[in-house]
């Protein structure tokens, strides 16, 4: 501590010091600072103090434009705008694949290719990125901390800059990484966008913690000071930090999400916390709070924090259910959960199944309401509410008698095809406990469309039925499917819903969506919830049709589980 303030000893001063100050010593009395020291010490502390200050705005603008332009770019569909000129804006610039004919079908096994409105966002957060560490980096000579020229003044800036911006973006990869991301909420982007724009900014990120991190080594290296700051804590944290985010990357691609997702999940968030936990103890160790830096991170923790419990209260307020599991065939099974309500899509975590209890899996809800049943079969008295006392597909005896014999209860039906892992388990078991994560996936207003069209594959029909039962104009489902199983016990399901269905054999879905639009108008929306390949074949086919046909209005969505 001072034995006194810097006011107080320049009273004490009585008569004017005659010592000058030389460079390497000690301030202990009243001497005289030779102007060049002084200039030189006024530079060094000015411009740091601006870049510093550069840095962290330059941040701020990363994070509040990555968040604000999906919810902007969401708005604009509230706009009063020609609804032909938004159709073709979309069928050129929004829905195709960057380029090819292929976004859910991977690219040699390795990666998806965006579409190209995500791609649109992708080149923006990367131009900024280059841009925000390249801009308002200037040097300022003299200057007492980098007496040896501009050269080595700037490229320290730099360093610190990416080091920031990697931090900034660390706390928006937390932010798009999330199921109870704040922007699903405020937006019509998909998770699956998100999760796109999450790897894209980890990736980002990465390379600049990297760059950061290699700039330093450098630095310390040709100064010879290597061997003694590699031995202090801020250094070791910084390295477990940059290692964590380096094995990531590699570790988080395609082919192996797909082959033991759990062990992938379970590895990323590992590393996430290491990653965290080392850039935190980085800051700590290095500047004890002094600038600020480790806001960042806490950011990033309070996001991941609340997406956390979120997911927890989600789970809470539905409590331990009973899953009862029936056969439907060797493709697929049924799972009904009583007690429990929601639409769109859950996550699911059977407990009892596998030592890793976190586990957790998202299916599509079937149905929302079931009938009493003695015997737990498929789908068969599976009920949906909003059809209760309908005549379709019955007479108006036999629906007063369902009513009478078949009273409903909430409760929540899935139509799983058993692969591998969690789903193949399922077949061993008639029932077991389970925790329901629900409900997600609110559903898009579509009844400016006077024709819905679905297109379904397999099991991918359930996420189409709230669509179907809520749109009040026309709709239709077009379904395909491997074996007739799953078409029976879905059957009073669907009933009273207008229906093509295609057992083991394909449609072609240009042919089916032109025939439509011949015959039913110009205003149509087309959903799509299937494999890969139909999925990337609706896209096509409704852009060639948006860019193609004069006049048509037509909007395309995708249900689809992204990895």
């Amino acid at each position: 501590m001072p034995k006194a303030t810097y006011q107080q000893t320049l009273d004490n001063i009585t008569t004017r010091p005659t010592t000058t100050l030389l460079t390497s010593q000690d301030l202990d009395k009243a001497m005289i600072v030779a102007s060049g020291d002084y200039e030189a010490s006024y530079n060094a502390h000015g411009i740091f103090e601006k870049m510093e200050t550069n840095h962290e705005t330059y941040g701020i603008i990363l994070i509040v434009t990555g968040s604000a332009i999906p919810i902007l770019f969401s708005l604009l569909r509230f706009l009063p705008l020609p609804t032909t000129a938004t159709t073709k804006f979309n069928a050129w610039l929004v829905d195709p694949p960057a380029f090819g004919s292929r976004h859910k079908m991977p690219i040699a096994g390795l990666f998806h290719m965006p579409t190209r409105g995500q791609a649109f966002m992708i080149l923006y957060l990367v131009a900024i990125n280059i841009i925000l560490s390249a801009v308002g980096l200037r040097s300022e000579q003299p200057n007492s901390f980098y007496p040896s020229g501009s050269s080595r003044e700037i490229v320290t800036y730099l360093t610190n800059r990416v080091g920031v911006l990697s931090f900034a973006n660390i706390a928006l990869l937390f932010l798009y990484a999330g199921r109870n991301n704040v922007l699903l909420w405020m937006t019509n982007w998909s998770h699956g966008t998100f999760l796109l724009l999450h790897r894209w900014v980890a990736w980002i990120a990465t390379l600049q913690a990297v760059l950061h991190s290699a700039i330093y080594l450098q630095i310390y290296v040709q100064e010879g000071t290597h061997a003694s700051e590699s031995k202090m804590n801020y250094w070791i944290w910084g390295v477990v930090a940059t290692l964590c985010m380096s094995i990531l990357l590699p570790a988080s691609i395609l082919p192996i999400r797909k082959s033991v997702y759990e062990f992938f999940l379970a590895w990323h968030v590992l590393l996430s916390i290491f990653t965290l936990v080392g850039c935190l103890w980085h800051i700590l160790e290095r500047f004890q709070r002094q600038w600020g830096y480790e806001n960042w991170i806490y950011t990033a923790i309070a996001i991941w924090a609340f997406e956390r419990a979120m997911r927890l209260g989600r789970v809470a307020r539905n409590g331990v259910k009973t899953a009862q599991v029936t056969i439907i065939d060797e493709d697929y099974i049924s799972v009904d959960i009583k007690g429990v309500c929601g639409s769109g899509h859950a996550y699911l975590y059977f407990p009892t199944l596998t030592w890793r209890v976190w586990e957790n899996h998202p299916f599509s809800v079937a149905s929302a309401a079931q009938a009493h049943r003695e015997q737990p079969r498929a789908l068969e008295h599976a009920v949906d509410i909003e059809k209760i006392g309908s005549t379709a597909g019955s007479s108006e005896s036999d629906s007063a008698e369902r009513r009478h014999h078949a009273p409903v209860e909430v409760g929540l039906s899935f139509v799983l095809r058993t692969k591998t892992g969690v789903t193949k388990q399922l077949r061993g078991h008639a029932s077991l406990p389970v925790l329901v994560e629900s409900a997600y996936g609110p559903h898009e207003d579509l009844s400016e469309y006077s024709l819905l069209i679905c297109i379904a594959g397999g099991v991918g029909v359930t996420a189409c039925l709230p669509y179907l039962r809520a749109h009040p104009g026309s709709s239709k489902l077009f379904w395909g499917v491997r074996s007739q199983g799953i078409v029976d016990a879905m059957a009073p399901v669907i009933a009273g819903v207008e229906k093509e269905v295609f057992v083991g054999k394909r449609m072609s879905v240009p042919e089916v969506l032109r025939k439509e639009l011949h015959n039913n108008g110009n205003s149509i929306a087309v959903l799509v919830s299937g494999p890969s390949g139909m999925a990337d074949e609706v896209r096509c086919a409704v852009s060639e049709i948006g860019k193609r046909i004069e006049g048509v209005k037509v909007k395309l969505l995708e249900e689809a589980f992204s990895w």
